[in-house]
């Protein structure tokens, strides 16, 4: 049977659960799926801006894009939060575990509780996972989890790129992004056989527009193609990642980093 390119990413008649959907990225990413035909659910800690960003959402096809009250990092919201979703759109598809919070302190002034409150994002992440392999087992249909990892995951920071502006990146971060992205793999060789599908999106250097402008002018001098990446450049490869089209892959870490983890 042929299957045309369009068919692939189309995402028609598919319910995406993409936590963080309001923040710098998590938008761009909840536009992509809804661009490509899914109805999109946004959680957030807000539901208030949780509803905004949702109702901002295109609908091409006509869904109806929701928003749930879900903090990841707390046990009892991950599990009322997506209840809820599977309460308003009747079953989740996608899930984008993109939600991020915890310290920024660096590797001198970090403390231990600090640093456990970042690797509780990654507890929030499989908590969510494990919900929706139980509801796709449980529904006897397939699923698909995107988790979000960083090029941090997979390569130590610059010290130059920050020194004399801002703290170096996090060492809590970069711990919880190489988790992430280990725990992709190991969550897909275990789910596949259960028709659920895990993999991991690792951006490069993103930075929002409250970054520090001198950090920002030298991380453009690490990266091969010379500058910071716009969120625009992330649609692409969630689409490709939560469709059809990536059908035959599973426990892979796609990083979009301009290059950086090439030098």
């Amino acid at each position: 049977m042929n299957t045309s390119v369009h068919q692939l990413f189309d995402l028609t008649d598919r319910v995406a659960l993409v936590t963080g959907g309001c923040g710098y990225l998590g938008t761009a990413l909840a536009e992509a799926l809804a661009e490509a035909g899914a109805t999109v659910i946004i959680s957030s800690r807000d539901l208030s801006r949780g509803a905004s960003a949702a109702q901002a959402l295109p609908s091409p096809g006509g869904a109806q894009h929701a928003a749930v009250c879900l903090d990841h990092k707390d046990p009892d919201s991950c599990q009322a939060g997506f209840a809820a979703a599977l309460e308003i759109a009747g079953g989740v598809d996608i899930l984008v575990n993109n939600g991020q919070g915890g310290t920024g302190d660096d590797w001198h002034t970090v403390d231990r509780d600090g640093f456990n409150d970042q690797l509780h994002n990654a507890s929030g992440y499989f908590e969510l996972a494990r919900l929706l392999h139980q509801h796709a087992v449980e529904q006897a249909k397939p699923a698909n989890v995107i988790m979000l990892g960083s090029m941090y995951g997979l390569v130590g920071s610059y010290p130059d790129a920050y020194a004399d502006v801002c703290p170096a990146s996090s060492v809590s971060y970069h711990a919880l992004k190489g988790g992430i992205i280990h725990m992709t793999r190991h969550l897909a060789v275990y789910w596949a056989a259960d028709g659920v599908r895990v993999n991991c999106l690792s951006p490069g250097p993103f930075p929002a527009e409250k970054a520090p402008a001198e950090m920002v002018e030298r991380l453009k001098t690490k990266s091969p193609l010379g500058r910071m990446g716009l969120p625009v450049e992330l649609k692409g490869a969630v689409v490709f990642l939560a469709s059809d089209a990536s059908s035959y892959v599973t426990g892979h870490n796609l990083v979009v980093d301009g290059g950086w983890t090439a030098w």
